[in-house]
C-alpha cells in the first residue's frame, strides 16, 4: 500500500468525514492558515493517482470521494507501522506505548479487557 503524506492524510480525513466533497469544501474544513485552492486540487489529483480517491465531474468541477475506507486504511497502515518500527511484534508495540507514553491506569485496564475478550473469542 502506498503511504500518505501528512497533507494527503489531512485531505483523506476530511473526505472520510464528509464522504464526498469539492475542493472548496475540503478547504473550508482545513484550519487556518488555509492552503491555496491549487494546492488542495493537486493533492486530490495525487490521491486519485495513488488510488485513494475518485471523482464525479460536474462540468469543470470535480466532486471527490474516497475509494478506501478509513478503517481499511488504518488497518493497512498499522500493519506496516508494526512491521517497520516494532519488528512485526504487537507485543513490542504495546509494551513501548505502555512504558514510553503516559498511559493512564484506566486506559491500560481497558486494553487489558479488550485483550481478554479477544483471548476468549479465539479460545472458542
Amino acid at each position: 500500500m502506498k503511504e500518505l503524506t501528512r497533507a494527503e492524510e489531512q485531505v483523506m480525513q476530511i473526505l472520510w468525514d464528509l464522504e464526498n466533497a469539492f475542493v472548496k469544501e475540503i478547504i473550508e474544513k482545513i484550519p487556518e492558515p488555509k492552503p491555496a485552492y491549487n494546492t488542495i486540487s493537486t493533492i486530490t489529483r495525487i490521491l486519485e493517482k495513488k488510488g485513494f480517491v475518485s471523482h464525479i465531474a460536474y462540468g469543470k468541477s470535480h466532486q471527490y470521494f474516497p475509494l478506501m475506507g478509513k478503517k481499511e486504511y488504518t488497518r493497512k497502515f498499522m500493519k506496516g507501522f508494526v512491521r517497520n518500527y516494532f519488528s512485526n511484534s504487537y507485543r513490542d508495540m504495546v509494551s513501548f506505548f505502555a512504558k514510553e507514553e503516559q498511559v493512564s491506569l484506566s486506559e491500560l485496564e481497558e486494553v487489558k479487557r479488550m485483550v481478554e475478550e479477544q483471548i476468549k473469542k479465539q479460545s472458542r
